[in-house]
């Protein structure tokens, strides 16, 4: 972090961020955007401190990530397809956002690419632990797979995941909104996190999703929270709607038991 951003210091010799590697850029965007509001750069730090834990979502759940390569590398070891989707099985189930959509993998891609068709480059954006799916997806190991998450173990994590599968390594560690990527592909995910954008930075959703060199944006929400006992599709339509709005790009709902996808046809790639 360079001397102009010190006060955020802090931040990131916490026990809770030091060992993510975020990148600077995310700090000091958010450091700055607050200090529109606060002044006072403790009082901004502290609103960075709120922002980050949002967009880091630790409530959400991880691995251990190192054990979790490891596990990796005995499952493929094996040589047995069944020993390698259990072991991402049981990685994915260590994250709320994936393990919701456990039940759903042997339909939930297949229901996607028949609208978009196959596709042979992905872009899975604020990716998670979804590349872990791949087994799940039906594509093949020629598949270009780009992923891109803040949290920099997790990268890691994916990038052994991809060279073990016999796809390239094309994970990243990567601020999207900030840098949003350049690849021309056939499909972007990008799954439960339109919301979590709005919380960053609201109305950022539009400039981002017309930013993306993709000719499909295939956007999921959650329809009820992380409980289970609030029903939030009409929410989530409303916020596709305003993000939206005055583009023609035609758009078709995928509803599953826990997530609505917007498969977004963006014309030209728009």
């Amino acid at each position: 972090m360079t001397r102009d951003n010190s006060p955020l210091d802090s931040i990131l010799q916490s026990r809770k961020y030091r060992g993510l590697d975020l990148p600077e850029e995310t700090l000091r965007d958010l450091y700055e955007r607050e200090l529109q509001r606060h002044p006072n750069p403790k009082e901004a730090v502290k609103a960075v401190r709120e922002k980050l834990h949002n967009i880091i979502a630790p409530y959400l759940g991880d691995p251990d990530y190192e054990a979790g390569q490891a596990a990796l590398r005995r499952a493929f070891a094996a040589g047995d397809p069944a020993v390698v989707k259990e072991a991402c099985r049981q990685l994915m189930s260590q994250h709320a956002s994936t393990r919701e959509r456990i039940p759903l993998l042997e339909d939930f891609y297949p229901r996607l690419f028949a609208v978009t068709g196959q596709p042979r480059v992905i872009a899975d954006l604020a990716c998670g632990l979804n590349p872990l799916a791949f087994a799940w997806m039906g594509l093949p190991r020629e598949t270009r797979y780009h992923a891109y998450d803040l949290h920099h173990p997790r990268v890691e994590l994916i990038n052994t995941y991809f060279a073990l599968a016999g796809l390239a390594p094309l994970a990243e560690h990567r601020d999207i909104l900030i840098s949003p990527p350049e690849v021309e592909a056939d499909v972007a995910f990008f799954f439960k996190e339109a919301h979590r954008f709005e919380q960053r930075q609201r109305g950022c959703n539009r400039a981002f999703w017309q930013a993306l060199k993709a000719r499909w944006l295939l956007v999921s929400l959650p329809i009820t929270n992380l409980t289970g006992q609030r029903d939030l599709l009409e929410r989530q339509r409303a916020l596709v709607a305003r993000t939206m709005e005055g583009l023609n790009w035609p758009v078709t709902e995928v509803l599953m038991d826990t997530e609505l996808v917007f498969c977004i046809e963006k014309q030209d790639g728009a």
